[in-house]
């Protein structure tokens, strides 16, 4: 199922051109327009689901088929070795912008520490 006014599932449906370096049945992976580091790709289900909040026992496959497709890309990136993070923001105090599910695969340059400081 898909969200008809949904970025990502338009990405998804190749409604709206992106750079597809992935894709399975249930899986699109992508570059990210905004990089935030040299590799910067996201991974969305096909299904729309808005957050990690709406993932149900069912979503097993799905959450695998995420998972080794960021590991993949880890390799053919050529970060496996050097390191890499992977994110999901769940609603809109953790930053999360666009509501399907998606991952963030950064790498390629030393990250930092994963949130700042407390003031």
């Amino acid at each position: 199922m898909s969200d008809p006014n949904c970025l990502f599932c338009k990405i998804a449906a190749r409604e709206i051109p992106s750079e597809i370096l992935r894709e399975s049945e249930r899986v699109v992976a992508f570059r990210d327009i905004n990089q935030k580091a040299p590799v910067h790709i996201l991974l969305i289900p096909k299904e729309h689901l808005e957050s990690l909040a709406d993932v149900a026992d069912h979503h097993g496959d799905v959450l695998a088929d995420l998972f080794q497709a960021a590991a993949h890309l880890a390799r053919t990136e050529a970060i496996d070795k050097s390191g890499w993070r992977l994110i999901a923001n769940n609603g809109p105090d953790a930053g999360q912008e666009v509501f399907h599910l998606h991952f963030h695969l950064l790498g390629g340059e030393p990250l930092g520490p994963l949130v700042a400081p407390k003031r």
